[in-house]
């Protein structure tokens, strides 16, 4: 619903001389804007209004007056608009990731003084300034209007005043830019207050930490394996996929569970051999730990036994490889080290045993094996006596670090960039020690009053988390050892395990009454409390739990975070949120995210801004990014930027300073380009795709998508963070299928549209009314759609050319260059790929010349086309190609988009594939790199080119050309040669009528 004025056909009576006549029915139409007399009624005549001061009003229409009463009324959009709002409502709030390169934002660096300051400093309330900085009176008190602009020069001597004289140039330029979204070269106070209140508004609800728990059913499982025993130790197996747990319980039975706890497979540990009862070995002892060795393939468990029993998971039947006994004391806690980048490399186990001391075996060939294997092959586990493990010299090494500890060691964990053992035991005066391998530097000791039973530790945040039986978590900076960050209190029971969730900066502790809980790390929170319902629980009753109740995969092992939690003999998993970091962090977030490395999210659109030289990259899930152009380097990210809907398309506002987003849900949003805050939320028309937008000289944005109708909005005046939809262009019933592209062109005052049927429409601005429907006709079958359009702008503002092929439009492989004043026809069209059955998805041109035009193609080619003098004269030759000044294969992937990028007098073409990745070429081919590279380029530095060499498609890629292509991984119908012709033409049989 959208409230407006609008003249019903029984409120509209001719004067009382000219009853006779009958009221036009294009009145209609009729509807007053402020600021204006002259309005168009739908003839297209123009119609005078000769008052404007009431509701009533005297219309001259072909020299007749007419009295037209106009009512305001409720205007039905065909929608509820309570419910469209609710789609922004339900979206995952977004989060935005500043490049650091910036500086300090200015709601960090902005005292409450340095505001108050700032205020007098405008409002000319006030003279105080900085005591470093000048002493000068307020130009505001000299000016007496606290509403008039300050220009740029005044706007830095102002802040300089007020923070001190050393404030940075850039800081000060970027602060000034980012409030300046309209371009007036002036910033007045309200405007700073508004973006100071929305980057509070935004940073406030960002660090409102939200847990990485999630609120879903607890997914429990019952291991009938363990003969009522508790798990001692979860261990995850990604290598080989797929990925599988194996669950280690106190009386040796190994179970090897699928990753949605199913159980497998279970295998008995071997026992020892010279204790034999009726033919079988059974094991006698308990499990003390157990680590798995990815490298290796292997999975080693410990026992009281005084020893290690290392099962072999490189196959789907799992079973005990190698007996290591003999040790001289109990090992009790594990831990294995290897290098993730080269496996091959020497791996580390670490053995923390009861006498508090630490054994490292180094295998020198993990992929090899551990061991020497043995001459003789049998089918029991190869047994090796552990003082006899000088033999395999050549395959481990071995050391022993006696004594850390009194007591008997309960964790061990491994930090090989500072080559430090970590151990922990229950000694209150040694509970945690940092042991550097050398042993040339005095260890680092925490002493806790009640020992410590669990402790975890981020190499990244330099934090470590203890738990014991005194119920608290402890947080301890890496150096620091005489108090801890913060005591984190709640639980009423011993904690047994803690994990640090790095991605979420979140901490994780499970207590022995089966209680989870989830803690920021910031804030010292609990965010969430949560207590297993293990079907094992009993009133009054303690559970029994194994030494290591945590797992938590690393993200190497998973597609999708979770936590296993163990309890007597059952398991429980429960999925975590995916961790997200904080304001202007980047940590979590890779830097090949969308772009050249990893696995980089699906392209869906991408725009060049040429005044700010960014290239901006929409991406399938929902993320957007903005790259410099003249280095390569990521600018900005916006995460979730609607929600977890696939952004559409991309636009800009007229200063090219916002940024306005559209998803596939309908909704659309406006940004500061250089901030990342979001400015304006726009009231969508339907719930359906968004997949065209386009933004006028004054700031009205046009939509277009799947309601097949075209919507505006006003952004120039809007003030809200919510702006309505002004459905009043006459568009309804004229496009018969989704709109697919719009483009538009101020010079000319038109807008084109064209939809999936192939019907091209071209609009008047100044009538929001249909004015030409351009068709096009195939021979056979149905017309393939229109994929894109582009205005050559340098023509339509030539006298001369105007009129000639100002419009290029993309059916299939066909580009056609239309005329839209005048008398509409086609001017030129050709087929441009040099295989049959590709696409034409995406156009370009250096709109200053349009001198050439640049094509992406559905199978990742990029043509050049010489356009100087195409479709520019009184008649063109059909199927006549322009000169093809350069091809190459840009990308693997189908080309959304391409644009021609000119600095310091030379042209570059920007590409971007549905793979993700974006890339910049010279106008030769050259390749300049791929945007988010680990090496920064510099355009006016030619050694600093990747300089990939374009590849010519050769005969073997043209034959192998068929009907179809692939669209961002999605196979995709194009037209064959029914439609494109032989030998790379395509039938003239285009047509173009008028109506």
């Amino acid at each position: 619903m959208e409230t407006g004025y609008f003249p019903p056909a029984n409120h509209i009576s001719p004067k009382k001389e000219q009853d006779e006549d009958k009221t036009p029915a294009c009145l209609d139409n009729l509807r007053p804007a402020s600021g204006a007399l002259v309005r168009t009624c739908g003839c297209l005549h123009p119609c005078l209004l000769l008052n404007n001061e009431s509701n009533v009003k005297n219309v001259i229409h072909k020299k007749k007056v007419y009295t037209v009463k106009l009512k305001v009324i409720r205007m039905e959009t065909g929608r509820n608009n309570r419910k469209q709002w609710v789609l922004y409502d339900k979206e995952v709030p977004h989060r935005r990731f500043c490049d650091q390169a910036g500086g300090v934002s200015p709601a960090e660096r902005l005292s409450p003084e340095h505001l108050l300051l700032l205020r007098n400093a405008f409002t000319g309330t006030g003279t105080q300034t900085h005591p470093n900085g000048p002493n000068r009176s307020s130009a505001r008190r000299r000016r007496g209007d606290g509403e008039r602009g300050v220009y740029f020069k005044e706007f830095r001597e102002v802040l300089r005043s007020v923070i001190g004289p050393d404030i940075e140039d850039e800081w000060i330029e970027r602060f000034f830019n980012e409030v300046d979204i309209s371009c007036t070269g002036q910033v007045k106070w309200q405007q700073m207050c508004s973006y100071l209140l929305l980057d509070y508004a935004e940073r406030e609800r960002a660090s409102i930490p939200r847990a990485a728990l999630l609120d879903c059913q607890q997914q429990i499982r019952h291991c009938s394996h363990n003969k009522r025993e508790p798990m001692v130790r979860v261990v995850a197996v990604s290598s080989p996929p797929p990925l599988r747990y194996i669950s280690v319980s106190k009386g040796g039975q190994t179970t090897v569970w699928s990753s949605s706890l199913h159980a497998l497979r279970s295998l008995g540990l071997a026992g020892d051999p010279t204790e034999e009862v009726a033919n079988t070995r059974r094991f006698r002892g308990w499990t003390t730990d157990a680590v798995s060795m990815a490298n290796a393939h292997k999975v080693a468990i410990a026992t009281d036994c005084r020893d290690l029993h290392f099962i072999n998971v490189s196959t789907s039947s799992v079973f005990e490889d190698v007996h290591l006994f003999g040790f001289r004391s109990v090992p009790t806690a594990l831990c294995y080290w290897y290098d993730v980048e080269c496996g091959e490399q020497p791996s580390l186990l670490l053995l923390g045993d009861e006498k508090g001391g630490v054994h490292l075996l180094w295998f020198l060939k993990p992929s090899r094996g551990l061991f020497k294997s043995p001459s003789k092959k049998e089918n029991l586990p190869q047994r090796i006596f552990f003082p006899d493990l000088s033999q395999h010299s050549d395959m481990v090494s071995y050391r022993h670090i006696p004594n850390i500890h009194q007591e008997p060691i309960n964790r061990v964990m491994y930090e090989p960039a500072a080559g430090v053992v970590m151990t922990s035991s229950e000694s209150p005066a040694a509970s945690v020690i940092f042991t550097n391998l050398t042993l040339k530097r005095d260890p680092c000791i925490w002493g806790i009053k009640e020992g410590v039973k669990c402790f975890d530790y981020s190499a990244t945040l330099q934090l470590m988390a203890t738990g014991g039986c005194d119920r608290a978590v402890r947080l301890w900076i890496r150096f620091v050892t005489s108090h801890p960050v913060a005591v984190l209190l709640g639980h009423s029971a011993a904690v047994l395990d803690v994990a640090i969730y790095q991605p979420a900066r979140q901490i994780l502790s499970y207590s022995r009454d089966a209680e989870l809980r989830v803690w920021d790390i910031s804030s010292h929170r609990c965010l969430k409390s949560v207590r297993l319902q293990f079907p094992c629980q009993q009133p009054a009753q303690i559970l029994e739990h194994g030494n290591f109740p945590f797992l938590l995969p690393s993200p190497s092992h998973c597609q999708r975070a979770h936590l296993v939690v163990g309890c007597k003999d059952y398991l429980a998993l429960l999925p975590l949120a995916e961790g997200k970091g904080g304001e202007g962090d980047w940590s979590g977030v890779s830097q090949h995210s969308s772009s050249g490395g990893g696995s980089p999210a699906l392209l869906s659109c991408a725009l060049y801004n040429p005044t700010l030289m960014l290239l901006v990259t929409g991406h399938g899930d929902s993320s957007v990014f903005t790259w410099d152009v003249e280095t390569g380097r990521r600018r900005l990210h916006i995460l979730n930027a609607h929600g977890e809907e696939e952004v559409t398309c991309l636009a800009l506002d007229s200063s090219h300073r916002r940024l306005i987003t559209a998803a596939c849900s309908g909704t659309i949003k406006v940004w500061n380009l250089l901030s990342g805050l979001n400015l304006h939320k726009l009231e969508p028309v339907t719930n359906s795709a968004v997949t065209g937008l386009t933004c006028l000289k004054d700031n009205k944005l046009l939509a277009v998508g799947w309601s097949q109708r075209i919507a505006q909005y006003d952004i120039a005046a809007a003030k809200d963070l919510y702006v309505k939809a002004d459905m009043w262009w006459k568009s309804a019933g004229v496009h018969k299928s989704d709109i697919l592209a719009v483009s538009q062109c101020a010079t000319l005052g038109v807008v084109a549209t064209a939809s999936h049927d192939a019907d091209l429409v071209v609009w008047r601005l100044e009538t929001q009314g249909a004015v030409q429907h351009l068709h096009r006709s195939a021979q056979s079958g149905a017309a393939p759609p229109i994929d894109g359009l582009l205005f050559l702008q340098r023509r339509a503002g030539d006298r001369q050319l105007k009129h000639r092929g100002v419009l290029v439009s993309s059916q299939g492989g066909r580009l056609s260059f239309w005329s839209v004043s005048g008398q509409a026809r086609l001017y030129g069209q050709f087929y441009a790929p040099e295989q049959p059955g590709q696409r034409v998805l995406s156009l370009g041109s250096d709109q200053t010349g349009n001198t050439v035009l640049v094509c992406g193609h559905s199978s990742g080619w990029l043509q050049v086309w010489d356009i100087c003098h195409f479709a520019a004269g009184d008649q063109q030759q059909p199927e006549e190609r322009p000169p093809l000044l350069r091809s190459w294969k840009a990308h693997n992937a189908a080309l959304l988009s391409v644009d021609v990028a000119q600095v310091a007098d030379r042209s570059f073409v920007l590409a971007a594939s549905a793979d993700g990745s974006t890339s910049l070429w010279t106008s030769d081919g050259d390749g300049v790199g791929q945007f988010g590279q680990a090496a920064a380029w510099s355009l006016t530095e030619a050694a600093t080119y990747q300089r990939r060499p374009p590849r010519e498609a050769t005969a073997a890629e043209r034959a192998r050309a068929g009907d179809s292509a692939m669209l961002g991984g999605v196979k995709v119908q194009v037209p064959g040669p029914a439609n494109s012709g032989q030998n790379g033409k395509a039938p003239s049989g285009g047509d173009c009528s008028v109506q």
